[in-house]
């Protein structure tokens, strides 16, 4: 299990990584999902882009680790908006491709929630273990 969890440690860190870098190299497919009843996107898209980096650098350090997996499940609770707007608005566009009703609904009830229990897993709290 250590094994595991050390594994998942590197692709977590690696995924938030990339995923902050992509809010940077291609920000109009992260502005354009932002609803609109959220005020400057433009600035909203590099907050999480530097959060999503600034959270994945910590997650490499023992004692900023916890700190770093309850950054991420607040910033993935707070994407939810986002998620559910899409699902709101299905079939939704997105650079060009319709993604299906069921895709949205999948990636907000079912992706979701496992990314949080991920990050959630580096935890104290996550079955009373200490951090890897």
């Amino acid at each position: 299990m250590k094994k595991l969890k050390k594994a998942g440690l590197v692709l977590l860190m690696i995924g938030y990584l990339a995923a902050g870098a992509n809010h940077f190299r291609v920000p109009a497919f992260y502005v354009q999902i932002i609803p609109p009843y959220f005020p400057h996107p433009e600035i909203l898209n590099i907050i999480a882009g530097c959060c999503e980096i600034g959270l994945a650098i910590l997650l490499i350090f023992t004692k900023t680790r916890e700190f770093a997996a309850w950054g991420i499940i607040f910033m993935l609770i707070a994407f939810i908006p986002v998620h559910l707007q899409m699902v709101l608005d299905s079939p939704y566009k997105l650079s060009g491709s319709i993604v299906s009703p069921i895709i949205l609904w999948i990636r907000l009830i079912v992706l979701q929630p496992l990314l949080i229990w991920w990050a959630w897993w580096y935890t104290d709290g996550a079955w009373g273990r200490k951090n890897v």
